[in-house]
């Protein structure tokens, strides 16, 4: 995207080269797409942080990226891993998404609407994506964040607020965000 600078250029790109290595071109183009809706969501320095960090840093900026863009999974971040982590109440259970998902149904009829088995996808695919932000173990257990300089000034000057979407110490968020 950097030496690109266009994101028409880079689909066209994307799309030429088969970068997604994705049989159909529809479905190369909804992948491309969502892709694209998260990487928008983060500023210059996120950025260069994502091609140029560590895999650690990359994968917090993803899950960064993500949470920026889906609400819902902001909330879910911020509601309960971060106060499931702060109770030292690591593990994280399908039974956690279920209580969140279902107070949101409360208040959101679009959130009610959804079928059990979309609602199942959707929670398989959170967990899969913790897992690969390493924000979750392979066993369930919320894992500490360790969030580095570079990606701590990145997000304070966007949005500090953004910090709490990881599981973290009151301490260092409050450090962080002053």
């Amino acid at each position: 995207v950097a030496e690109l600078a266009d994101w028409d250029a880079v689909r066209d790109k994307t799309m030429a080269e088969n970068r997604l290595q994705i049989r159909t071109t529809s479905a190369a183009r909804r992948v491309y797409r969502e892709i694209k809706g998260r990487l928008q969501t983060l500023t210059a320095a996120e950025m260069e942080i994502l091609r140029d960090g560590s895999r650690l840093e990359q994968g917090y900026t993803l899950w960064l990226a993500i949470c920026k863009r889906y609400q819902f999974i902001r909330e879910f971040a911020v509601e309960v891993v971060r106060e499931k982590y702060l109770r030292l109440d690591y593990p994280l259970a399908h039974e956690d998404f279920d209580i969140f998902f279902n107070a949101r149904a409360d208040w959101h009829a679009e959130v009610e609407k959804i079928e059990p088995s979309t609602r199942a996808k959707l929670r398989q695919v959170l967990f899969h994506m913790m897992r690969d932000a390493e924000i979750l173990s392979s066993q369930g257990l919320i894992v500490p964040a360790i969030l580095t300089p570079r990606l701590i000034a990145a997000m304070r000057e966007d949005a500090p607020a953004n910090l709490a979407i990881f599981p973290v110490s009151d301490a260092d968020l409050k450090a962080w965000t002053q």
